[in-house]
């Protein structure tokens, strides 16, 4: 069974003598992929990530645009203090087509940048707000 970054999950046949060469790929859903799983010995496994799930109810992720009118833009993320703030944390930015993962500090904004937050609703309602400058930093 392979488990995908997205959450997708396929079950995947190899040929025996080539074992590079897949002869099929089938889709599973989320009840076949836990039956399988279970038939393979992996139940506790799935118990401890329901666990892990219950745990981060609450938690979201987002992608939040920086607006090219930002008092950010061309300024470092600790100036907007966010994770303070907001109890919200910037954990990546995309720029063009690079991802830059866990930004430090002086990490300088770009317009047009998106910034990827991890928070509670209300946290990143306020990550969005500081970027637009709608709360003054």
């Amino acid at each position: 069974m392979v488990s995908h970054r997205n959450g997708r999950r396929d079950l995947v046949l190899y040929d025996v003598d080539d074992p590079d060469s897949c002869l099929a790929s089938i889709p599973l859903t989320d009840d076949e992929a836990e039956a399988l799983a279970d038939v393979l010995g992996a139940s506790l496994m799935l118990g401890q990530l329901a666990g892990l799930r219950q745990q981060a109810a609450g938690l979201l992720t987002e992608q939040i645009a920086l607006p090219a009118g930002s008092p950010f833009v061309g300024r470092r993320l600790g100036d907007t203090r966010a994770r303070t703030r907001t109890s919200a944390s910037i954990v990546a930015v995309l720029r063009d087509r690079e991802v830059i993962a866990s930004p430090g500090p002086s990490f300088a904004f770009e317009a047009n940048d998106v910034v990827v937050a991890v928070g509670t609703r209300d946290g990143l309602d306020g990550v969005t707000a500081i970027l637009a400058g709608d709360i003054d930093d």
